[in-house]
């Protein structure tokens, strides 16, 4: 009975430690943040870029039809 309380507490102990030193999923959490800020800062630039061409374009227009 010992030996096999022995066995089951270190094999959880192992367990244990091989978890504590897992990070893979740490990473696949920062690299999810750091691709939707990127993808909310395109978005932005895209956006504002695209109001900016189109106040030029309405400008253009004008002035060629007056």
């Amino acid at each position: 009975m010992l030996k096999t309380y022995i066995a089951a507490t270190t094999a959880l102990g192992n367990v244990k430690d091989r978890l504590a030193r897992d990070e893979s999923g740490a990473s696949l959490v920062e690299y999810s943040i750091l691709i939707g800020l990127i993808s909310v800062a395109a978005i932005t630039a895209i956006l504002a870029v695209g109001g900016w061409v189109s106040d030029q374009w309405t400008a253009l227009q004008g002035k060629l039809g007056a």
